[in-house]
């Protein structure tokens, strides 16, 4: 009588140099080491292996391919597709890799590729230097970084990627190399916006910029005051000086005494959130035009450090929600397309959904789209649909209004989104979509490093053919 030795099993012997950092479906921690971000994907991996270094991702990646196992990488497990997971296969958990170096003079930043952008932050703001991030200080540095990155000092700095100069991989083949201008130029141009399809990035050497505090926060006004207010800010933001950032959203006043009126608790609201490397009267002079247009009902600005303003929202946002979000690039956002969003807004599926228009311009649109894999570099905003709710019973209602959102504004968009707001069931067209005429060199620079298509749990690019 035969037995089937489980894919644990085999790794306890084949990668016996982990020890205790191999996890699997019967070990005590099991069910925590597989949790991700978003609470709507359950998935169910047969190995967790937590690496602690290159070699320990390579012997990982050469085990799983032995055992003809599908690999997912995790870093800090927050895509909302569940893409840092893998039912069956084996998850590469970088969450050990937590080194962060800052270099003050040379103003450069070596950050572990299981970092998330808090512990960056922490590091870099005692030097008061900056790496542009997003909005969310939970998120991980790998994702948000492989797939772009925008967020409060694009305007002034460009992306993450336009930040990034080299990353250390280690490839399907388990061979280690520098990702860089000068080492695999190639490699390099594709890991910049291109997603996990190349090969596990251990770690990553940033630029920083000085900076020591921003002028930040929110101004809400009535949801009733969105068709005046949006109309405005999509003239006020692309005429502003590359120093003033202000997303414009969608909300609802969440229930929290220590933060919000409690007159306003859960009351719709439009809004911007302020970011602006500049003195106060600057800050003010150039937040007036859109404070004139209505009475805001709340306006929570003031100076704070960008680490603080990074973190604001974690707490609104933090893992254990119900999550589903797409996303649109925008060149403009016309007339219909405001009316459609308030519209949208105003049945709203929970206090945790809304939309978010992220300025792309500026400095994102210095660089041509040929130059890096991130290809759409004429687009003004990048708007998120967010479907969030702490209540699994809503899943399928916050699914269903992102989805139609999303669908009514396609029309007015550029054709395609960021990568890291999509979901894992949007099809290979929107992945090609995303990457326009981009995608011909990714296929063949993925041919070149992972014929295989071994690294395919993601926004997947796949391998040319000859």
């Amino acid at each position: 009588m035969s037995t089937t030795v489980s894919p644990l099993d085999s790794a306890r012997t084949e990668l016996a140099s982990f020890g205790d950092r191999l996890v699997g479906p019967n070990d005590g921690r099991y069910d925590e080491a597989r949790t991700l971000f978003n609470a709507m994907i359950d998935k169910r991996p047969a190995l967790i292996a937590l690496c602690t270094s290159a070699d320990d991702v390579a012997a990982a990646i050469r085990f799983a391919r032995e055992q003809d196992l599908t690999i997912a990488v995790r870093g800090g497990g927050h895509n909302g597709g569940g893409l840092a997971s893998v039912d069956d296969g084996v998850v590469i958990d970088l969450s050990p890799l937590k080194e962060v170096s800052v270099d003050p003079a040379a103003r450069t930043v070596r950050v572990g590729g299981g970092c998330v952008w808090g512990e960056v932050d922490a590091a870099t703001g005692p030097h008061n230097l900056a790496v542009p991030t997003g909005i969310i200080s939970s998120t991980g540095v790998g994702g948000l970084t492989l797939g772009g990155g925008h967020g409060y000092l694009s305007r002034r700095h460009g992306l993450t990627v336009d930040n990034l100069l080299s990353a250390q991989m280690v490839l399907a083949d388990g061979s280690q190399v520098t990702a860089s201008a000068d080492e695999n130029p190639d490699l390099f141009w594709a890991i910049r916006g291109g997603g996990g399809n190349f090969g596990v990035a251990t770690e990553f050497t940033f630029r920083a910029h000085p900076l020591e505090t921003v002028v930040g926060g929110p101004t809400f006004w009535a949801v009733e005051d969105a068709d005046e207010l949006l109309a405005a800010y999509r003239e006020w933001l692309p005429a502003a000086p590359r120093n003033m950032m202000g997303f414009f959203n969608f909300h609802t006043i969440p229930p929290v005494k220590e933060a919000f009126p409690e007159e306003l608790h859960l009351r719709k609201v439009c809004g911007i959130v302020w970011c602006m490397d500049a003195s106060d009267e600057e800050a003010e002079a150039a937040m007036a035009p859109l404070l004139s247009v209505a009475e805001p009902l709340l306006h929570g600005v003031g100076r704070m450090p960008i680490a603080a303003l990074n973190a604001a929202f974690d707490g609104l946002y933090g893992p254990g929600d119900q999550w589903y979000w797409r996303g649109a690039f925008l060149r403009e956002i016309p007339d219909e397309a405001i009316r459609v969003n308030r519209e949208w807004n105003e049945r709203m599926p929970g206090f945790k959904a809304g939309t978010h228009f992220y300025p792309v311009d500026g400095a994102v649109n210095d660089v041509a789209p040929e130059d890096t894999a991130f290809g759409y570099r004429d687009a003004t905003w990048s708007q998120v649909f967010i479907g969030c709710d702490p209540d699994p019973g809503k899943a399928s209602a916050v699914r269903e209004w992102t989805i139609g959102y999303h669908q009514a504004i396609v029309p007015f968009s550029a054709g395609a989104s960021y990568v890291n707001f999509m979901m894992d069931d949007e099809g290979q067209a929107r992945v090609k979509a995303t990457y326009g005429a981009n995608y011909q060199r990714l296929s063949q620079v993925k041919a070149a490093v992972d014929p295989d298509n071994v690294f395919r749990v993601n926004q997947n690019i796949l391998p040319a053919t000859a």
